[in-house]
């Protein structure tokens, strides 16, 4: 193809490096904080699997971390957590994060709802749970995404710390920029501030939702630029 230069990238480290380029109208702030200049930021998004990485910045620009984040193992953070994660551990071998947290996800908290409520799961995809959930048609839909955002504020929460991301922390992938106002109005950015002692860390770094349509194209822009 006679190409002068041919690199390949991941996704996700396409949607890292696109972070310091989105403008304020491709990101719709979930929480309050201030994002601190120069300071690692972290991102993640739910969509086929659980992606995440972050950027840490250096002396020409900024390095996206690649990593296996999503299959860091699920810790529950109520009792209903848990008895949905003890009930998903006897399908799998290792319940991480993308078992919950990704479109199959939610498939999987759905389905482990029904059967700990003894009630007959319904053959949805996790688009239908997430519509019907927005359109508060289904209780056990709506319960299913509630539980989704609050856990995703969990692991958001674990990867800001994680990072040191005082830069920001990005919500991606193609499941919760649909949710729209449900995401907001979730128990997302209460469970990722609960830390304990260290949620006064986590009141001042911002989160965000990534609106623009093709963000990993700014990536790839960026990426040429440095």
């Amino acid at each position: 193809l006679a190409f002068e230069r041919l690199e390949v990238i991941n996704d996700f480290t396409a949607l890292a490096l696109a972070l310091p380029r989105l403008s304020a109208g491709d990101r719709q702030p979930v929480g309050g904080g201030a994002a601190a200049a120069g300071a690692p930021i972290g991102v993640l998004g739910p969509g086929s699997g659980l992606g995440v990485s972050g950027l840490v910045p250096s002396g020409v620009g900024w390095i996206a971390l690649t990593g296996e984040g999503g299959h860091a193992t699920m810790a529950a953070a109520s009792d209903r957590e848990g008895a949905v994660l003890d009930h998903m551990r006897r399908h799998f071998a290792h319940v991480s994060a993308e078992r919950t947290l990704s479109g199959p996800g939610l498939v999987n908290l759905y389905n482990s709802l029904a059967a700990i409520d003894g009630v007959p799961a319904k053959n949805y995809s996790a688009a239908q749970i997430t519509d019907l959930a927005m359109r508060a048609e289904d209780p056990l839909c709506v319960e299913t995404t509630t539980m989704f955002c609050a856990m995703l504020g969990t692991i958001a929460g674990n990867l800001a710390l994680t990072l040191g991301a005082r830069g920001g922390v990005y919500i991606g992938g193609g499941i919760v920029p649909k949710l729209g106002q449900t995401f907001i109005a979730s128990p997302f950015r209460a469970r990722f501030e609960a830390k304990g002692r260290f949620r006064a860390y986590l009141e001042a770094i911002p989160t965000f939702v990534v609106t623009h349509p093709l963000p990993a194209f700014l990536g790839c822009a960026a990426l040429l630029a440095q």
